[in-house]
């Protein structure tokens, strides 16, 4: 297991420093830069292009963010690429835009979503796009076929299980991926405490962010059971003043 104390050393802005899409909509270059500019840790979504080209998208469905009919899966990056954002000017980036954003001046936690029949690569291209990057980055997913190519094809970055629940067969599930070498977990903040995320924090001093946290009893409750929050809606510097 990795030693990563940066994952938790600033809170995570989801999907970016965004205004909750009034005019700096999540996922975007916008809404990086004000991350940067804040000095937060960003984490975001990616999906995989027709072209098998990473882009930083939440939905695989483009009508809720682009008013676009159709899937991700189904466009290239270039088509991706000028369809706006919620009408504003921002359009879907690649991975690579992202990463000349950065440029290591924040850490980055990206979260690979998986469409079944249609994520093949995926793994495989956000490795490479990773390859020659020198800022701190850290990959995750719900998605646990694509969790067991983590190793495969990005050893050395940090590697995460998105989860969420307390049922006895998400918890099991859960468990199972603890054989595949993941670094940290990201938690829904909702479904804390349970087994296991007590059992990975206590007994495998592993780290465990929290997801999503909009207010100040989710802050609070992140902190009683987590190492840091991934927030949204809110300036948590300002809410420690």
């Amino acid at each position: 297991m990795k030693k990563i104390p940066w994952l938790t050393k600033r809170p995570i802005a989801h999907r970016g420093l965004h205004d909750l899409n009034k005019k700096v909509w999540e996922n975007t270059l916008s809404a990086f830069r004000r991350a940067v500019e804040k000095n937060f840790a960003i984490e975001c979504d990616v999906h995989l292009s027709a072209d098998r080209v990473p882009v930083v998208i939440h939905d695989g469905d483009l009508k809720r963010l682009t008013r676009t009919d159709g899937f991700v899966w189904q466009r290239t990056a270039a088509e991706l690429q000028t369809l706006k954002v919620g009408g504003t000017r921002d359009h879907v980036p690649t991975l690579a835009e992202l990463l000349d954003l950065a440029r290591g001046k924040v850490p980055l936690v990206i979260e690979l979503k998986g469409i079944p029949g249609h994520d093949e690569g995926l793994v495989e291209a956000v490795g490479a796009a990773l390859k020659d990057y020198k800022g701190k980055v850290a990959i995750m997913s719900f998605d646990h076929w694509l969790i067991r190519d983590f190793k495969k094809y990005m050893p050395d970055i940090p590697a995460g299980l998105t989860a969420y629940g307390k049922d006895n067969h998400l918890i099991e599930a859960n468990f199972s991926m603890l054989a595949h070498g993941i670094d940290f977990v990201s938690y829904a903040a909702g479904d804390l405490p349970n087994a296991f995320v007590s059992f990975v924090r206590e007994r495998l001093k592993m780290p465990v962010i929290t997801w999503t946290i909009r207010d100040k009893p989710a802050v609070d409750l992140t902190f009683r059971y987590a190492d840091q929050m991934t927030f949204e809606g809110f300036d948590p510097d300002k809410l420690k003043a």
